[in-house]
């Protein structure tokens, strides 16, 4: 079994996550390589595809919601994420007991007593071919149940049905109430009926490998997947990693040398990149992880070496570049450029630019 050094991981899975060069691809196409894009907040994904695709545009990925190839929706880990809309199908209903957990951790207390399948029939009553609002929503579920937290009763919707978020929800700058739509009304068809765990197993490994179960199991927020693995072994490549434990890996997956060159980029808030794996020391210290959960990343020479930040005030908008230790005058350079480059896309309307650059305090 081959060793793997922490470089090596490094690079892999920068080349998967499409980081050490931009690629000349339809963004949809992006959006499946990378089995969909956190989107916790609505400007990350663009953020996120900017940093991967030569010359993307905000209407590349704007287009693709209003056109429904693309949706959002609570989907791995209980977040919210841009998936393409087949990819949509089959991982809702594979995500299921996952959401059940997530639902009863966040609001179990507050639906307490309830129950919940009656919940989730009148919610789907309510919402029928139109989009209403997670305000409107969780007035109307409330109505239905008195005294009950009407927040907590729209919410645990998200997990509970099949249910996605259409535009201008999570669109470039959008900021408002989140409408809800059924998902096989506003896709046209019902999510699989037998969705299978191994496709979510090799999607996740042709995007973030080589990588453990426990890597698997932290991205998606689903469980008991190493018997799942075991089944793969046979069509695997197995590796172990630099301080020890077993990593799995498509065959004939790219593994890039451990001395590629990897370009600076400032990744998107909350990117998948920085939150698929247990073990995150491929791309960050154990030091910099509390940060890198809260704001956005730098990486120079494929590792996280600062948090940025975009702010406005008057005409300027300024980058705002904290960074972990000093960088080299090449490095800062480098920084610079590609940091200009990210303030023409996030705020070209702004009259003047400036980059600031501070250390973590």
């Amino acid at each position: 079994m081959d060793t793997l050094s922490l470089r090596s991981l490094n690079r892999a899975t920068l080349e998967r996550q499409l980081l050490l060069s931009r690629v000349d691809l339809p963004p949809l196409d992006v959006v499946e390589r990378l089995a969909g894009l956190q989107a916790q907040d609505p400007d990350p994904p663009y953020v996120g595809l900017w940093s991967r695709i030569t010359g993307f545009r905000h209407d590349g990925l704007t287009r693709l919601l209003h056109e429904r190839s693309v949706v959002r929706a609570t989907l791995f880990r209980g977040t919210q994420h841009l998936v393409s809309a087949a990819d949509y199908l089959w991982l809702r209903p594979l995500l299921q007991p996952m959401l059940d957990r997530w639902q009863k951790g966040a609001f179990g207390r507050a639906t307490a007593g309830l129950d919940l399948t009656e919940l989730a029939e009148t919610a789907a009553a309510l919402i029928g071919t139109g989009s209403p609002s997670r305000p409107e929503l969780g007035r109307a579920l409330a109505e239905r149940w008195p005294g009950r937290d009407p927040v907590a009763l729209a919410r645990s919707v998200q997990g509970l049905l099949p249910v996605v978020h259409p535009p201008p929800d999570g669109t470039w700058g959008r900021r408002g109430t989140t409408p809800f739509a059924l998902a096989r009304h506003w896709l046209g068809e019902p999510p699989a009926a037998e969705p299978s765990p191994r496709d979510l197993v090799l999607r996740y490994l042709a995007a973030f490998g080589p990588a453990s179960v426990k890597d698997v199991q932290a991205w998606s927020g689903m469980t008991r997947l190493r018997e799942v693995v075991e089944g793969l072994r046979p069509v695997l490549r197995p590796f172990r990693g630099e301080h020890g434990g077993e990593l799995w890996d498509l065959p004939d997956a790219p593994r890039p040398e451990a001395d590629a060159p990897a370009p600076v980029r400032f990744l998107a808030a909350l990117d998948n990149v920085v939150l698929g794996h247990a073990d995150r020391t491929r791309l960050m210290t154990a030091e910099q992880r509390p940060h890198v959960i809260v704001d956005a990343a730098l990486t120079v020479d494929g590792f996280v070496r600062g948090l940025w930040a975009v702010r406005r005030a008057g005409d300027t908008a300024t980058l705002a570049v904290r960074l972990f230790a000093p960088l080299s005058g090449a490095e800062e350079a480098e920084v610079a450029e590609e940091g200009g480059r990210l303030l023409r896309f996030a705020a070209g309307d702004a009259p003047s630019h400036d980059i600031h650059f501070t250390t973590v305090a």
